[in-house]
């Protein structure tokens, strides 16, 4: 298993300087590939505007990368909505999507439902309480998606400080960050939960840098398929379902440079661990089949033939349940 998760590195894990922006735009052409960018947003009003602005004037004035651009307000009781609004991004409320189905809170319901409101080939979420943002969060994870088109999912990894690092350090720029570097890193709930499920129950996604993060984009193709967990586990819940349906070698990261954000307090850093768990558990609990198949090959005339056979989920219970055996063994 350490094996693949080190070929899977060396061949799934980019920087964003691989792909410039010129080449990105040939590939976007070439295939007339869209793509809508998300931002779940809840009294975000400190930073909404800064992303909306810096991808607009970026990736679809400079160059037309983004497609649509589309906040989701969650139900703010700040500007978030008209800051938004201002700055140049479509605004949607959670509510007034679907409406025949009550809104649940939690940052996954919003996912999903955002869903319902954009039209993007490619979909990508970026979370609106970052600093200091740099386009690279956008190009970087959409890059892989437009340049080849075996990849289904792409998550940004980067340094993630505890400490906002000095003047001159942020998104985009490679190198730890932060004060103190590693020893005051963030992402507790990571490296304390998520980490571990992990390794122990899915270790072949054991090479994700920030499985939590909250930036990455993904085929519509792909998240039409895959459920939704409403809240704080939807990041987990994602990527182990993404494994089981697309496949390791779909998956990829690209390091974006340093993400700076606002941190939780303990209990809600609580909150999201005991999603995060539970999340794992359902998944653990039905034995990961989110595809119930099974593709196996064959060589045929031609090179190797896909065949797919439905898998046996059904189960029987503990044969002490039937009422017949335990007859049988009180007689």
């Amino acid at each position: 298993m350490l094996e693949e998760v080190e070929h899977w590195l060396t061949r799934r894990s980019w920087s964003v300087a691989d792909r410039p922006l010129d080449r990105l735009m040939v590939a976007k052409a070439a295939r007339g590939t869209t793509v809508s960018v998300v931002l779940p947003a809840l009294n975000e009003e400190e930073t909404v505007g800064e992303i909306v602005s810096v991808i607009r004037r970026e990736l679809m004035e400079r160059v037309r990368l983004v497609d649509e651009l589309v906040v989701v307000d969650s139900g703010s009781t700040d500007r978030t909505a008209a800051v938004a609004a201002a700055a140049g991004a479509r605004v949607e409320h959670r509510d007034a999507i679907l409406p025949r189905l009550p809104a649940l809170p939690g940052k996954g319901e919003v996912l999903w439902r955002s869903l319902l409101v954009t039209s993007g080939d490619i979909v990508c979420f970026v979370d609106a309480d970052l600093r200091r943002f740099s386009a690279d969060f956008v190009s970087g994870i959409v890059g892989p998606l437009l340049t080849d088109q075996d990849l289904q999912f792409v998550k940004a990894m980067y340094d993630r400080p505890l400490h906002q690092p000095a003047a001159g350090r942020g998104p985009g720029q490679s190198g730890q960050g932060g004060q103190g570097g590693q020893g005051s890193q963030g992402g507790r709930v990571t490296e304390l939960v998520a980490r571990p499920l992990l390794n122990l129950h899915w270790p072949r996604l054991a090479g994700f840098v920030q499985p939590l993060g909250g930036e990455y984009a993904a085929r519509r193709s792909l998240l039409e398929r895959l459920p939704f967990p409403v809240g704080y586990g939807v990041e987990l819940g994602l990527l182990v379902d993404a494994l089981h349906t697309a496949g390791l070698d779909a998956l990829g990261q690209v390091d974006v440079g340093v993400r700076i954000h606002r941190h939780q307090d303990e209990r809600a850093l609580g909150r999201m661990a005991a999603a995060i768990y539970r999340t794992a558990q359902l998944r653990l609990s039905r034995a990961h089949l989110v595809r119930p198949e099974l593709t196996q090959f064959e060589r045929g005339e031609n090179g190797f033939v896909p065949r797919t056979h439905a898998v046996d989920t059904e189960e029987r219970p503990p044969v002490r349940e039937i009422a017949e055996y335990t007859a049988g063994r009180a007689a």
